[in-house]
């Protein structure tokens, strides 16, 4: 058992270092995320998710945005996070209210994790739902080619 505990924090600990490696430049104003899209050329990735109540959301951030990989990818796009947490202190009013907004116009639905691509003014490109207990982010990339080769 105590063998067991060790490793599990080991693999806790090494997850966590790995992430801090990790520098993503997420956006919360969506009209700044625009305007710095109309002039880079880059479409906009709005990413719906409940940090600290959505099980799929954590999992998707782990092996997916905060990967090697994905940082990478980045590159091409404008970033935005709507999170929308259950605890009122993770995000302040005015941001929640924003992300409701965001919500309202892109995530009708209302699922979690979301990532929806848009253009500068705003018109939706594409999206994807969802992420599952397989782990299997092949989708997810190839979701990011498809919008930057019909950019």
């Amino acid at each position: 058992m105590k063998k067991f505990l060790l490793l599990a924090v080991f693999f806790i600990g090494f997850s966590a270092a790995a992430q801090e490696d990790i520098k993503i430049n997420w956006l919360t104003d969506f009209e700044e995320a625009k305007k710095i899209s109309k002039k880079e050329k880059k479409p906009i990735l709005i990413y719906f998710t409940g940090s600290d109540w959505c099980p799929p959301c954590k999992m998707l951030k782990e092996d997916f945005f905060y990967t090697k990989k994905f940082q990478e990818k980045s590159k091409d796009f404008v970033l935005v996070m709507a999170d929308l947490p259950r605890r009122v202190d993770i995000i302040t009013p005015e941001q929640r209210q924003a992300n409701i907004k965001l919500l309202q116009e892109y995530n009708k639905q209302g699922k979690f994790p979301n990532i929806v691509a848009v253009n500068h003014k705003g018109k939706e490109l594409d999206n994807i739902m969802s992420y599952n207990m397989m782990r299997d982010t092949k989708r997810h990339y190839k979701f990011l080619e498809k919008i930057l080769k019909n950019y």
